[in-house]
């Protein structure tokens, strides 16, 4: 079936060879943009600066990421991918208290972006209607102002600018997208939903002694907010290596000085809730330089609210929403978008424009429950800036009493997983065995 001849896609990240997949089987042409250069390999591209820092595909992503590319979970583990288990090789530590650990019957992977994103590269080069050119940049829409609709795009390879038209144009180019201000520029606001956070990432990769007994494979020391800003993560990942990666809210690290003095990375691993991290690095060879990456804030465009979007424009990915990285949930999302594309393609009865319209509304469906969770946790200290959820302080305290009691109570802790693994609704946590349990632990405490 096919809905049109051409669609192109502007960005080949992760959600743009996502789009790229689905979009293959619906229409007779794919053409994909990337400013990047043509990757020799699985080594971190210029195009995605957080790509140098720990990465994970939770489970109802890396789900549906076999969905797409039935067999790729098993070429990560064969080129050097860590397959855990989620519950008993995780060894976390949040909001004062260590999370349970036991076999939960689900898995993780664990690998680099970069490794992920080859894999995905050398996928999606199986379908003989998709193309990607290479050391492409985005310049314009071409857009019909008489019928409110995209008809192309203008795109520069050196100095030469062409134009390629196409029956769709699916901007997954991410954060960095214009198409919000391109089409306020034109008398089309988006709503946007903005929440300040200040987050910086600072990371390296090292090898660690190898006579070290360690009964994890991934660590991860949340900061109890609003006290402490400073968390930390070492994961192990392709050929025995293991990333680190500081995260700091509001400005709590300083990058130029972890860039212009080496000790200064040790250091903050000082500044954790726990010294498990810097036990391992005081030891260890560093193998890589710093990278740092900067999310000054959250981003939601809600276009899914906006009736005069151009007709041909579909936007997926972190085009719409950026979410805060260090829950893990952005590949995620990208993925549970696509699915929910392909299932809205399958469906003969409605024209392009209405499955663009209901893609919107869908992902902003996928979109709306995590971006509540995540704030939810954001707003824990003064300093976040932006539109606080309703009933905050009640979601604040719900959500840290079931933190607390996953560090004791495994059913609770099992329900946590799956909802943080986007495998059940929020709701899961509220059952009333659940409620029973927080309640109980409440009294104890005032008793």
């Amino acid at each position: 079936m096919h809905h049109g001849e051409k669609a192109i896609i502007l960005g080949g990240g992760i959600a743009g060879k996502l789009a790229a997949r689905v979009l293959s089987d619906f229409y007779q042409e794919i053409i994909v943009i990337e400013r990047d250069e043509q990757p020799s390999g699985p080594f971190p591209r210029k195009g995605a600066q957080q790509g140098s820092h720990i990465h994970a595909l939770l489970q109802a992503g890396e789900h549906g990421l076999e969905k797409l590319f039935p067999g790729i979970t098993e070429k990560f583990y064969t080129t050097g991918a860590v397959k855990i288990n989620s519950t008993r090789d995780l060894a976390w530590f949040h909001h004062g208290v260590w999370k349970l650990r036991y076999e939960g019957g689900y898995t993780t992977t664990l690998q680099t972006r970069p490794h992920l994103e080859w894999h995905l590269e050398q996928s999606i080069k199986m379908f003989p209607n998709v193309t990607i050119l290479y050391n492409h940049s985005f310049q314009d829409f071409e857009y019909n102002e008489n019928e409110n609709r995209i008809i192309g795009v203008r795109i520069k390879a050196g100095n030469l600018v062409k134009t390629i038209f196409a029956d769709l144009v699916v901007d997954a180019i991410g954060a960095g997208s214009m198409t919000a201000s391109w089409a306020k520029g034109r008398g089309i606001p988006v709503p946007e939903e903005k929440v300040k956070i200040g987050l910086r990432y600072v990371s390296r990769t090292f090898q660690l002694p190898a006579e070290r007994n360690r009964d994890w494979t991934i660590k991860l020391l949340y900061p109890n907010p609003p006290q402490e800003k400073i968390g930390g993560m070492i994961s192990k990942v392709e050929d025995n290596q293991y990333i680190v990666t500081f995260i700091g809210y509001h400005d709590a690290i300083n990058e130029k000085e972890v860039l212009q003095n080496e000790n200064h990375f040790i250091e903050l691993a000082k500044k954790l809730p726990k010294n498990d991290i810097y036990q391992e690095l005081k030891d260890a060879a560093p193998l890589t330089g710093i990278s740092v990456f900067r999310i000054p804030q959250m981003t939601w465009r809600k276009y899914e609210k906006v009736k005069q979007l151009p007709d041909g424009l579909m936007l997926i990915g972190d085009t719409m929403c950026r979410m805060d990285p260090f829950f893990g949930q952005g590949m995620s999302i990208a993925v549970l978008e696509a699915l929910a594309l392909q299932k809205l393609l399958q469906n003969k009865n409605q024209s392009q424009q209405q499955m663009i319209r209901a893609f919107h509304k869908q992902a902003a469906k996928i979109i709306a429950p995590i971006w509540s969770m995540v704030t939810t946790e954001n707003f824990r200290y003064p300093a976040t800036i932006g539109r606080r959820p309703f009933g905050l302080p009640i979601m604040q305290w719900y959500s840290k009493n079931i933190f607390l009691l996953s560090a004791r109570d495994q059913e609770t802790y099992h329900s946590f997983v799956k909802v943080m693994n986007l495998l059940s609704p929020i709701t899961a946590l509220m059952k009333p065995r659940i409620l029973f349990r927080i309640l109980t632990r409440m009294f104890s405490r005032i008793s």
